[in-house]
């Protein structure tokens, strides 16, 4: 385990030196490798750059970051694992940070009175125990797995004018923790109670279309920005029902890539992830009954 660095303690640290900060705390959990997307004022991608190593980008991020805020670019990194699972909480108020640093290996504010924690897991982690340790945070359930750079601006229009800085608040290198000492924390929901043996089989697919994913958009509550509605959750229902209906998870996955422009973006696994939970919840609530 490494040493423990709170960041807003260190006097005159330069706000643009925390890119590299972050990039090394990942680093020091098994993370060597790092894809680079872009993103304007609406959310919409303007460049990605996949795979790079933590020697390509070192050398490049105080330009990247200065070119980045002149042009009122996001800067959005997503973290290759290798070795322990690395865990995103997102969405956290203080009070669940400040609950949570004996366990993160990184913690920080996108903006002010929210928070978001990485967690490094040894060993195994099924989707399932992600789901609980989120609920039991009260973290968002749909987290991408990629994050803002610190030191770099959120450039969202809601903030206009006063765009807030993305700030590493707390690091401590080479911190992985184990299930049980999450558990042990209070922190990770109970398993859910094995669901009931189903009424009957499901209609086959081959009797029954897709949902509309246009009408699971167009259903979908409000983004936390509330200018554009929520598409995670829209996709995550066009899932739910698509499963509901008989298709496999694959199959689901596939035409979520077909259907959804932040699956095209996220890429397969977040298709697969967001399948794959959506297919949990039928499992958990059983066929319906007719």
């Amino acid at each position: 385990m490494g040493d423990s660095i709170s960041f807003e303690t260190r006097a005159g640290a330069a706000e643009a030196g925390q890119g590299p900060d972050m990039l090394n705390a990942f680093a020091s959990v098994g993370a060597r490798r790092f894809d680079l997307t872009f993103t304007d004022l609406a959310g919409d991608k303007i460049s990605f750059r996949p795979d790079r190593s933590l020697d390509q980008l070192r050398p490049s991020l105080e330009t990247l970051l200065a070119e980045a805020s002149a042009r009122q670019r996001n800067v959005i990194v997503r973290p290759r694992a290798a070795g322990a699972a690395l865990i995103q909480l997102d969405d956290l108020d203080e009070a669940t940070i400040e609950r949570l640093l004996s366990v993160a290996f990184l913690a920080v504010r996108t903006s002010p009175g929210n928070y978001q924690a990485w967690i490094a897991v040894a060993g195994q982690v099924d989707n399932a125990f992600v789901r609980r340790l989120r609920q039991g945070t009260g973290a968002d359930p749909g987290a991408s797995g990629a994050t803002r750079l610190s030191g770099s601006w959120n450039f969202k229009e809601k903030f206009a004018p006063a765009f807030p800085r993305i700030e590493t608040v707390h690091a401590s290198p080479g911190r992985i923790v184990t299930p049980a000492e999450l558990e042990a924390l209070g922190i990770v929901a109970p398993a859910p109670p094995e669901p009931p043996p189903p009424a009957r089989a499901s209609p086959p697919r081959a009797n029954r279309g897709w949902p509309s994913y246009q009408r699971c958009l167009q259903n979908a509550p409000p983004a936390r920005s509330g200018d554009r509605p929520d598409v995670s959750r829209a996709d995550f229902t066009f899932c739910l029902l698509a499963i509901d209906w008989g298709w496999g998870i694959e199959e689901t996955a596939a035409r979520l890539m077909e259907e959804s422009n932040k699956a095209r973006e996220e890429g397969e696994r977040y298709a697969l992830r967001t399948t794959q939970n959506a297919a949990a919840a039928v499992e958990r609530r059983g066929p319906r009954r007719c």
